[in-house]
């Protein structure tokens, strides 16, 4: 068996395929696939004439995945609350 990579309409990256060999243990890659397997990216494009894989992914939408950070926790609030105090306090004020 080998492993084939399908991809859409817009040759973006769908999911990887398993394929089993026929009777005659030849194996038959479907249309719209390729056994060039793709590297890390956010959004594989396949250039079916170069016979590789691309990022078509923009910047927006790779920083779109990235999480937003943490809000912060109680006791971190209350500490910098506590630190402006003292602050206020050091500073006459």
């Amino acid at each position: 068996m080998i492993q084939v990579y399908e991809y859409d309409e817009n040759f973006i990256l769908t999911k990887p395929i398993t394929i089993e060999p026929d009777e005659e243990g030849n194996y038959v890659i479907p249309e719209n696939c390729t056994k060039v397997e793709p590297i890390s990216f956010y959004r594989a494009k396949f250039d079916v004439k170069k016979e590789q894989w691309f990022e078509s992914a923009t910047q927006e939408y790779i920083d779109s995945l990235k999480p937003l950070p943490p809000e912060p926790s109680e006791t971190e609030v209350l500490a910098e609350k506590v630190a402006n105090l003292y602050y206020l306090v050091a500073m006459g004020g």
